[in-house]
């Protein structure tokens, strides 16, 4: 008999880590791991401004600095990670990487790219070990560079490589000036995303309604309409939206949900809410379609970058970019000296009648040295929501955002 996506999911985990692993254990830490960042940057680093980012590809990033550290390093990536090991890490990232994030357009569904690569400088050799973690568990393409020499081409050879990986959307994944002669290492993932609606939204009936924004002005933004049953749940001071894409041939599920608290101000208050709580919401995504009254929801495209080591050293992890650690990964002595010296993220994310595209990128940089279901329901986003992308079969959160003005990129 075949076996569902989740059975076969969690059976190659236990297999590979040869130690019984709770899939949803896991997805569920990581996800809250994922807004409490959410959290965090929108409290402190949005300025008042729309935001998206892949708490994915961040993940993915944090997960390979904990395999090339060890000691109170380690210990610490794994504590904010809420993982009990390494190994951990690694399977439930080659698990991802190889089944929830693998392409979807053959069966039909969403396309989807999840690539990594890393950048070596060429007086520096791999461990062996580290090497066949990278290639086997992190699928990443290795390349042999000459920082010391030649740092502004590698900056622009691994700028180019994000912006082939998410189709154009991520142009500069590293800032100027980010990479010079004292890097040894850069490790970079990137993720894109296109998925169409499963029920597409009629262009012609989209109309412009005002957008009323936080400090008490409102604008004219287009919205997209529809009458047909949604999939909603209402809570007090919030709903919660399911707009589910195409589904392709395999048993995967994506959807985006749009998370609108009840007051034009409430969005700081509901996102606090959801980071505070574990698994918060999890128990809070809807199921069941109900009939609509008024339903509108804003078209938006966000770009958002920002410098991720900045937010995590400010959430605690802060030994890797001082005390390094980094002894696992490379055969020399310089890799006491090496640290982490700066994360680098980009996001993009467009929202129309037809679907989403979205994009991201990390780099990393070493260096040495209980619902109510009415019979009919309003869902009218005019004024500041959340929203995230989602994988719901496995539970994998792919972006988070906030969307402050549709009509801000």
């Amino acid at each position: 008999m075949r076996r569902s996506f989740v059975e076969l999911y969690s059976h190659s985990l236990t297999v590979s880590a040869n130690t019984t692993m709770d899939l949803r254990e896991s997805i569920t830490n990581q996800n809250d791991v994922a807004f409490s960042i959410a959290n965090h940057i929108l409290s402190n680093h949005s300025g008042n401004n729309n935001i998206v980012f892949s708490p994915l590809s961040l993940h993915v990033v944090l997960s390979i600095i904990a395999a090339a550290s060890k000691g109170p390093t380690r210990d610490q990536i794994l504590s904010f990670l809420r993982s009990k090991s390494t190994d951990n890490l690694n399977s439930s990232v080659s698990h991802l990487v190889t089944i929830v994030l693998a392409d979807a357009t053959p069966a039909g569904g969403p396309r989807l790219s999840f690539a990594n690569g890393a950048w070596v400088d060429h007086s520096l050799s791999l461990n062996p070990s580290f090497k066949q973690l990278v290639n086997n568990d992190y699928k990443a393409v290795l390349a042999s560079v000459d920082f010391q020499t030649k740092a502004v081409e590698v900056s622009k050879e691994v700028n180019s490589w994000a912006e082939k990986e998410t189709n154009g959307l991520i142009k500069e994944v590293l800032p100027a000036e980010s990479v010079d002669g004292s890097t040894r290492l850069i490790f970079a993932n990137a993720i894109y995303f296109k998925g169409a609606w499963a029920e597409k939204f009629d262009a012609q009936m989209s109309k412009d309604h005002d957008f009323h924004l936080l400090d008490g002005n409102s604008v004219k933004a287009p919205f997209m309409v529809s009458k047909k049953k949604q999939v909603i749940s209402a809570f007090d001071g919030f709903k919660v939206l399911r707009l589910p894409y195409k589904k392709g041939e395999d048993k995967r599920l994506f959807s985006m949900y749009v998370v609108l608290p009840d007051a034009i101000d409430g969005v700081s208050a509901l996102l606090e809410k959801v980071s505070s709580e574990r698994g918060f919401l999890e128990r809070k995504l809807p199921y069941q379609a109900v009939s609509v009254g008024d339903f509108r929801i804003p078209k938006f495209k966000i770009s958002f970058g920002l410098e991720a080591s900045n937010v995590l050293k400010e959430l605690g992890v802060v030994l890797p970019f001082k005390d390094g650690d980094l002894t696992e990964m490379v055969d020399s002595f310089v890799s006491q000296n090496l640290y982490v010296s700066s994360i680098y993220h980009k996001s993009f994310v467009e929202v129309n009648e037809e679907g989403t595209e979205a994009a991201a990128a990390s780099a990393v940089t070493m260096a040495c040295g209980c619902a109510r279901f009415p019979t009919k329901i309003d869902f009218v986003a005019d004024h500041p929501f959340l929203f995230l992308i989602r994988e719901d079969l496995s539970g994998s959160v792919l972006f988070i955002g906030q969307v402050l003005n549709p009509l801000a990129n």
